[in-house]
């Protein structure tokens, strides 16, 4: 059998009692209690689901009557409707602020009084079932938490894999570059840490994930994916032909991640990437490419990569090219402040220019040991 829902009627006039339980007892079972001695020791057997309360009684209104009953845990959830033969507004939102969620004034019509209890059965019930799923829910997310964890830690694996194996696919096609995406990482988290820390631009950094920037910087040259071999593997300087081809692949990287964003859930590293992949051969002057930005108009992370690429290329040695040092590139940068770069990222910089120093001497004696 279905439940039927209890209901609690609580008048000191018998009659309106006798009256109340006939209207309803067809669809509920129903209590009655003539005063609020009688109607708390029923509570303490019996927790009805609805209480129709009378205001005026003799040893303690309706009114302090709902006070206590919604101080106590145990009662303060259950919906109480006024019986009474006032209709003054005053004594309605009295009732109502206490918590009264209805009012039906006597003396009332069963029909009224049998469709005013199913509205609010309903709603109690659905403000139940609400709860219960909400704690279901919670219960739930608990218990996900270690698998929500370790599902994030292989989407992240997947994530830093994929970055992987694009940048060897980059650097497979411009070997003669060898290790540059991978220096370019540390050199831009030097940047990026320098410039968090020194509170500069502190409204475009807001919420940066150093770890996701550094890694997703690692497809800035994507889009020499897309340049012939003869170019790009030419062991020799490029005539400004050719120059003007590779100057295309910061445009052609960023189609490739538009590609890939239309391709896959969106995902912030990309969003990184195409920034870094677009803008990175930018110019403070506008003299950059492919855009000829110029200023703040170039992303500042655009500006940040500009600096560790040309850091990472001037010490870099080239078969075209003997490698600069530490000193000479450094100074390089300082004097391109204001016109290549951005010159408070300059400052920022030369303040972490024994960092860079120590990357490049690090990569070069692994260098060094690889050939042995």
């Amino acid at each position: 059998m279905a439940d039927r829902g209890t209901i609690m009627i609580v008048d000191d006039n018998i009659a309106n009692l006798k009256i109340g339980k006939n209207a309803l007892m067809e669809q509920y079972d129903v209590f009655t209690a003539p005063s609020a001695k009688k109607m708390f020791e029923l509570l303490e057997r019996n927790k009805p689901d609805l209480i129709l309360l009378d205001i005026n009684m003799p040893e303690m209104d309706g009114f302090e009557i709902i006070k206590i009953l919604k101080k106590n845990v145990s009662t303060q959830r259950i919906p109480t409707i006024f019986l009474t033969g006032k209709s003054d507004v005053e004594s309605e939102m009295k009732g109502l602020t206490l918590g009264a969620v209805d009012y039906i004034s006597k003396p009332f019509s069963p029909p009224i009084l049998r469709k005013r209890v199913e509205i609010h059965l309903l709603v109690q019930s659905q403000q139940n079932t609400l709860r219960e799923q909400r704690e279901e829910l919670r219960k739930f997310n608990e218990s996900l938490q270690k698998l929500v964890d370790e599902r994030t830690k292989q989407v992240l694996e997947l994530q830093d894999a994929i970055l992987k194996t694009m940048a060897n696919l980059i650097e497979s096609r411009d070997y003669i570059t060898g290790g540059h995406i991978e220096r370019i990482q540390f050199y831009l988290r030097i940047m990026v840490i320098g410039l968090l820390d020194s509170g500069l631009y502190a409204d475009m950094t807001k919420g940066w994930n150093v770890d996701l920037l550094a890694r997703s910087s690692q497809l800035h040259d994507i889009g020499k994916i897309a340049i012939e071999d003869k170019i790009l593997q030419k062991p020799a300087a490029l005539t400004s032909e050719e120059f003007a081809v590779i100057k295309q692949h910061p445009t052609l990287g960023v189609k490739i991640i538009e590609k890939m964003e239309r391709e896959a859930s969106v995902c912030d590293f990309l969003d990184y990437a195409k920034v870094f992949a677009g803008t990175h051969h930018e110019r403070w002057d506008g003299k950059g490419y492919p855009n000829g930005l110029k200023g703040e108009d170039i992303p500042l992370l655009g500006r940040l990569l500009a600096i560790a690429d040309v850091y990472d290329a001037l010490t870099s040695q080239r078969s075209y090219k003997v490698p600069n040092s530490h000193e000479n590139a450094t100074q390089s940068i300082v004097k391109g402040g204001g016109t290549h770069f951005d010159p408070v990222l300059v400052d920022i910089f030369y303040r972490q220019s024994d960092k860079f120093r120590e990357v490049q001497q690090t990569f070069k004696v692994n260098n060094w040991l690889a050939t042995e």
